[in-house]
């Protein structure tokens, strides 16, 4: 069955199928054939720029603490496409995965649909979490939210828009009103809609939102995350703030409880044993907050950085934000056909930096891996840090 799980992926990766083509006439159309099982959900539906993932994961985790069968999709993935489609924390088997992907995609050919990957991974979700009847649905938008896949749900219980950002500004504009304008793609009329006034796309947030949907992100002092990074407070306040307004029956032990419980690897995620920090930042306001808590966690400790990034990044400010006099650092060109290369990064940066070539020698100091989600396992790889 491994084999049919890597025909699958080998599918997915394709130069057919791996890109990007923002419009829901697509997979409306292939979730048409199979029965639209995205209407037989109750989604809670999460766009923005930074925290999605984090908000994804604390909101569904309290859920299943509560005893609620919870999806959760999330993207992108670690090490397998399968952590990206979950119930109650467990990922979809291989084998099913396998047989959907191709089942979906020889609907889509014969229907001539031509799906990305993205696509054929939503139509997957929605398909799988509808089968297995989950109580609720936990889902964060791939890319933007107006036109993401994931934008075709009708009535979602909550829109939660997190923090907004310069990121994808070639597909969502080149101001913080666009962006925001993008991701308030999910506000539909009669849902719930939950923000932070200290969101810098408040005001079109606002706009968007009917005054009796939107609900402000309350400050809860009180409660305490697992999850490490001073910027995973605005992550919490939203979330708490989806959990009390929407589900106002969980017992506040079982919220408490499961904070302890929350998992969310590759954002600021420090393996102490092999002194390893691991982040996902990979916009210009991402890497400013990396630094930022680096400089809080890890004051007056000494740091290696192996950085790469996309092309299409602002990576010449992410460096300028990121380095410091003294820092030792290491540029990565990852296999990926948009990865930026070792000179494209090193010509932009004021510090001596070197090309990474494989596993580094013992380092007195933390070691930070950091730049792109695309290319973190296979680093992580390279210093035994192989499953999560």
């Amino acid at each position: 069955m491994k084999n049919l799980y890597n025909e699958a992926i080998n599918l997915l990766t394709s130069q057919g199928k791996f890109y990007i083509n923002l419009g829901l006439e697509r997979i409306s159309a292939i979730l048409d054939i199979i029965g639209n099982p995205q209407d037989k959900l109750k989604c809670i539906h999460v766009a923005g720029t930074n925290g999605k993932g984090s908000v994804c994961s604390v909101i569904s985790t309290i859920l299943s603490e509560a005893g609620y069968k919870t999806g959760l999709f999330t993207s992108p993935h670690l090490f397998r496409y399968t952590e990206r489609i979950k119930i109650n924390n467990e990922e979809i088997k291989e084998e099913v995965f396998a047989k959907k992907i191709f089942r979906i995609n020889e609907l889509a050919k014969n229907n001539d649909i031509h799906l990305t990957e993205f696509e054929i991974l939503t139509a997957v979700m929605f398909e799988y979490f509808a089968e297995n009847e989950v109580d609720y649905a936990v889902i964060e938008v791939g890319l933007g939210g107006k036109c993401d896949s994931t934008n075709v749900i009708k009535n979602p219980l909550c829109s939660v828009i997190t923090s907004i950002d310069f990121d994808h500004t070639e597909r969502l504009g080149d101001t913080i009103e666009k962006i925001a304008q993008e991701k308030c793609g999910i506000i539909k009329q009669n849902c719930l809609v939950v923000a932070s006034e200290k969101n810098k796309g408040f005001e079109v947030i606002k706009s968007c939102a009917k005054e009796n949907q939107l609900v402000l992100a309350k400050n809860f002092e009180d409660y305490e995350l697992n999850l490490k990074g001073s910027y995973q407070k605005e992550n919490l306040n939203l979330s708490l703030t989806t959990i009390k307004s929407v589900f106002s029956n969980i017992d506040d032990k079982i919220i408490q409880s499961a904070l302890k419980h929350v998992v969310h690897h590759g954002r600021f995620e420090y393996f102490e044993d092999k002194k390893i920090l691991v982040d996902g930042a990979h916009n210009p306001n991402g890497i400013k907050v990396l630094r930022d808590n680096l400089d809080i966690y890890f004051k007056n400790q000494k740091l290696r950085f192996v950085f790469g990034c996309l092309k299409n990044k602002d990576y010449p400010q992410m460096i300028d934000s990121l380095f410091k006099s003294g820092d030792e650092i290491y540029f990565n060109h990852f296999n990926h056909n948009n990865s930026a290369t070792y000179e494209e990064l090193s010509s932009v940066c004021k510090y001596p930096s070197k090309e990474y070539k494989g596993k580094l020698s013992d380092f007195n100091g933390i070691t930070v891996i950091c730049g792109s989600l695309y290319m973190i396992s296979d680093i992580m790889k390279d210093f035994n840090i192989n499953n999560l």
